[in-house]
């Protein structure tokens, strides 16, 4: 009885410990912070609203397995990133004027624009 106990604590510890966790917690957003979602071939919300003057920090959590989704580029101020699967990426803007600010991937398919105001 004693080794069957054992085993099943075993097992539960087994499945706990290496069981693969999904991660749905979104870091919390700060004054000028934003979380952008990379799925299904768009990027969510696809027209983020920031402050202008002040450094932006995007964090982009990349759900799509694409490899059109490995990157985000902004061409207006000359920043691109590398996105990690499903694990959250956090890039620093410097401080912007006001205006539209596109950003896309590699092969312009996904899209969206930084509106700062």
């Amino acid at each position: 009885m004693l080794v069957n106990i054992i085993g099943l604590l075993a097992i539960v510890f087994v499945v706990f410990w290496f069981w693969p966790r999904s991660s749905n917690a979104r870091p919390a957003a700060k004054d000028n912070e934003q979380l952008i979602t990379v799925n299904d071939g768009v990027y969510e919300p696809e027209q983020p609203v920031r402050k202008a003057g002040e450094s932006i920090t995007l964090t982009f959590l990349r759900k799509d397995a694409s490899a059109c989704a490995q990157w985000v580029l902004f061409d207006d101020v000359d920043v691109s990133a590398e996105l990690p699967i499903n694990k959250a990426f956090t890039l620093q803007l410097p401080p912007l004027k006001p205006g539209n600010y596109p950003f896309h991937c590699q092969m312009n398919m996904y899209r969206g624009t930084l509106v700062v105001k």
